[in-house]
């Protein structure tokens, strides 16, 4: 009796001399605009170039959180797509991607911290998603072991409460839009850098790769940190800067955390995964970079504030730490269009510390926009000419990192 089954996720490939679309990082903003290419438009003739494994870039370096109760009516609709998109994953891709609707609850500490979640709660309920102001009474039955005394220099007075908030297991859902991309014979080529991109006038026309070079009339930029690196290839300027990011997670304990909590003013956030440990996030760094390495002054500032929150955990270890590179553009809103300059360029870029949330309905949007030309009015405010013609989104504020 066999046991255990041989198949591979995806397969390796040889590098062809042409596709249909190229798309540049193979996370899951990469994966699922290649999945919706393939599904919902029969394009299959996609290559998916990663410099390293998959999951190396942001799609393995986040907290895994998800949620629609952002402040912007563009992006409260945008982020509620791609929850549901999230809610319906493991059925359409068969793959267990362990999402958990756990609730969501945004701590406020000042009086105009409750004024702010109070705007976010009326536009989210007025757009139809699950969001509201509770008290400190309410915080107490949903999470006893919050410090809701006096003690603390912000006491808790209230919170955004947002039920159909979560986590996912983020490297869940790139295995599995990865496995529906290979079925559909869509190629997945890790390891393989885009070192060029090729012009023919003001199309492109195809990839320089550290494999060899790649004919195309079709160029995604998916990548996380990366993107301005990208885009100088083709010189496209993005208003974009880049900070890293760092989370750690402690050792395992007994479950006592089953709610994601979140405090803009503390600039720090916790949950517990079903292996116990707590997941803990900061604020972006204080400084532009490219790094990836975690420091200790970050460390002291994610346990300072967790203390805040949760004082018992005083003596519990942390067993690792890392970053992220988060792209920046200024109004904290991300960039997904065409670019006017140049036929058959796109972007889906600039996501700050939002961007794996977003990853389904992203991709969703970004294929429909490659394969019909016409841009779906989901991401229609997220254009790159929305800087020049003055049209700012506005996103700052709907994070519990300091921007």
């Amino acid at each position: 009796m066999q046991l255990f089954s041989h198949e591979r996720m995806w397969r390796s490939h040889e590098l062809k001399s042409r596709y249909d679309a190229v798309i540049i990082g193979a996370g899951v903003h990469g994966l699922a605009t290649a999945y919706y290419l393939g599904k919902d438009h029969g394009l299959r003739d996609v290559a998916l170039l990663e410099k390293s494994y998959l999951g190396a870039g942001n799609s393995g370096r986040n907290t895994a959180i998800v949620r629609a109760n952002y402040r912007t009516a563009e992006g409260v609709a945008f982020y509620d797509a791609s929850l549901k998109l999230y809610e319906e994953m493991s059925s359409e891709l068969g793959w267990n991607v362990l999402l958990n609707q756990c609730g969501h609850l945004t701590l406020a500490h000042t009086d105009s911290a409750i004024n702010g979640l109070r705007v976010r709660a009326e536009t989210n309920r007025f757009l139809g998603v699950d969001s509201r102001i509770i008290g400190p009474d309410e915080i107490h039955k949903l999470v006893p072991t919050l410090d809701l005394s006096r003690r603390p220099r912000y006491p808790i007075l209230a919170a955004l409460y947002h039920p159909p908030g979560g986590i996912i297991r983020h490297d869940a859902v790139v295995w599995g839009y990865a496995r529906a991309c290979d079925r559909m014979g869509i190629e997945i080529h890790p390891f393989t850098e885009a070192v060029g991109i090729r012009m023919d006038g003001q199309s492109v026309s195809g990839v320089v790769t550290n494999r060899g070079e790649i004919s195309t009339r079709v160029v995604a930029n998916c990548t996380a940190g990366w993107a301005s690196k990208v885009c100088q290839m083709v010189r496209v300027p993005l208003p974009i800067v880049t900070y890293p990011l760092q989370a750690c997670v402690t050792e395992p304990l007994k479950p006592f955390l089953d709610k994601v909590i979140v405090s803009a003013t503390l600039h720090v956030y916790v949950n517990q995964t079903d292996r116990g440990e707590l997941v803990i996030g900061a604020e972006i760094d204080p400084y532009q970079s490219y790094s990836m390495k975690s420091t200790l002054p970050t460390l002291e500032q994610m346990a300072t504030y967790t203390l805040e929150l949760f004082p018992q955990l005083h003596g519990v270890k942390v067993l690792r730490q890392w970053a992220g590179i988060c792209d920046m553009t200024p109004d904290f809103a991300p960039i997904i269009s065409g670019v006017e300059s140049l036929k058959g360029f796109y972007l889906d870029v600039g996501w700050g510390t939002y961007g794996f949330k977003a990853g389904p309905i992203a991709g969703r949007c970004l294929a429909s926009l490659i394969a019909t030309g016409e841009t779906p009015k989901l991401i229609a405010p997220f254009s790159l000419s929305r800087f020049r013609q003055d049209r700012l989104v506005g996103e700052k504020a709907a994070a519990a990192v300091s921007h």
